[in-house]
């Protein structure tokens, strides 16, 4: 089966657009590919952490997978610090890359600029993002058009250190699959959904009590002329609830518009359907959040799954690039 690899990072609460638009997708790779789901929490050390919050957002964005259907029994699912082959690859690869590659990238771009304190690991961490790639022999890396070029990195570095010291990486590919629901800011329609919290009554959290997300679905900003059409650039607010709405019920946007002729209807629609959506994930996170060393469990024997693969993978770089190897 071809391989699939996916990290998310645990920096915050998973919202509606990451539900909708990644994770419920990751549920039906998980029928047709050989899934790797890591929680990438290396990752999250770029920038200073809480010690307690981290180790408390990674855990429950391991449960949160789970309460969405990611199933341990068919993926494999981890945390990246459990891997240590994760962080041993990430040196040879940066001992790989090049300064003005690692320079160009713009997310150290976006995310250094104005910033009064820079990690040097969030320069380097291309390179880490490259080695979770690598180490599993990974085909294929589904990602939004923001991720295309550390793929690409991923990529050149692979066929540099292939080139240099023979056959050792499978050069994987992004792949860009069917766009899933765009969710957008449901007080600010032009702009995406996010964990930010500059905007609490426009995003909707997975864990937000379901009373509180209908009623921020039934105060979207809409327009003035009460037509429902499927038209994000003229209406943004109206078409963004039909795309939740479509998203939810797996239904096309256009076509659901022609069933309503009142905001207010729409309104009750997409916030039912939402509460629907969200109401099983809650109920099993609850299960979960309840059982730690249940969660626990499952994500040691991930780990021992990713290291019978990211182990042999590790070994071939390093007997390639003529490391000694232990005794």
């Amino acid at each position: 089966m071809t391989r699939v690899f996916s990290g998310i990072k645990p920096t915050g609460p998973v919202q509606l657009g990451n539900l909708l638009g990644a994770l419920r997708r990751w549920v039906v790779e998980q029928d047709d590919a050989d899934t790797i789901f890591c929680v990438v929490d290396l990752h999250a050390l770029t920038v200073p952490q809480d010690p307690v919050e981290l180790r408390s957002r990674t855990l429950q964005l391991a449960q949160l997978l789970l309460a969405v259907g990611i199933d341990p029994e068919r993926s494999t699912l981890f945390v990246q610090s459990h891997v240590p082959e994760h962080a041993e690859l990430s040196w040879i690869l940066e001992c790989t890359a090049a300064v003005g590659e690692l320079r160009r990238m713009t997310q150290f771009k976006d995310k250094s600029d104005g910033a009064e304190f820079v990690s040097a690991g969030l320069f380097t961490y291309p390179a880490l993002m490259a080695a979770d790639i690598l180490l599993y022999d990974t085909d294929e890396v589904p990602v939004g058009d923001d991720q295309r070029q550390h793929v690409e990195l991923a990529r050149d570095l692979a066929i540099r250190f292939n080139h240099r010291y023979g056959d050792t990486f499978v050069v994987p590919k992004a792949t860009f699959p069917a766009a899933g629901a765009r969710v957008m800011d449901l007080q600010h329609p032009t702009r995406k959904m996010s964990k930010s919290e500059d905007s609490p009554q426009g995003t909707i959290l997975v864990l937000d009590d379901l009373g509180a997300v209908a009623k921020k679905i039934k105060r979207a900003v809409t327009d003035n002329d009460d037509e429902v059409r499927f038209d994000p650039e003229a209406k943004p607010g109206v078409s963004n609830l039909l795309s939740i709405l479509g998203a939810c019920t797996g239904e096309d946007p256009t076509a659901l518009a022609g069933r309503y002729t009142r905001y207010g209807d729409l309104k009750s629609a997409t916030a039912e359907a939402v509460v629907e959506v969200l109401r099983p994930v809650q109920e099993r996170f609850a299960e979960l959040e309840a059982d730690p060393k249940g969660t626990a469990a499952i994500l040691a024997r991930g780990a021992e799954k990713a290291r019978s693969v990211a182990a042999p993978v590790l070994q071939r770089a390093r007997a390639n690039l003529g490391l000694l190897p232990p005794a």
